[in-house]
């Protein structure tokens, strides 16, 4: 499984109605600290396939999702479970970091 792309317009059904837990990283193609992390979030999509639902939401883009929840920065990781907020992670982290919290979230 690959990471999914959600928008103002799925986010309602792809993650706040998920059986499964999510992953969303709010970014921007102009955030270099979003870019740094890219890669990790992609490999934890495919690690964890089945486990949890990765995706992104691009900021630019969608300008509903990110006001509703408070983003202030990016990249900013929220972790969702039965349509809660569980927990969020602000800032470029590591893989470790990444994989701890989607292990408190499962």
């Amino acid at each position: 499984m690959s990471t999914l792309h959600f928008t103002d317009a799925n986010f309602k059904k792809e993650v706040l109605e998920s059986e499964l837990p999510v992953l969303v990283d709010f970014w921007a193609t102009w955030c270099s600290p979003c870019k740094q992390i890219a890669p990790i979030i992609d490999e934890l999509a495919k690690e964890y396939a089945g486990k949890i639902k990765i995706g992104k939401v691009d900021v630019d883009n969608n300008s509903k999702i990110p006001t509703q929840y408070g983003i202030m920065s990016i990249p900013t990781i929220i972790f969702f479970k039965q349509g809660k907020v569980m927990g969020q992670l602000v800032g470029a982290a590591s893989k470790s970091d990444f994989k701890r919290k989607i292990e408190e979230n499962l």
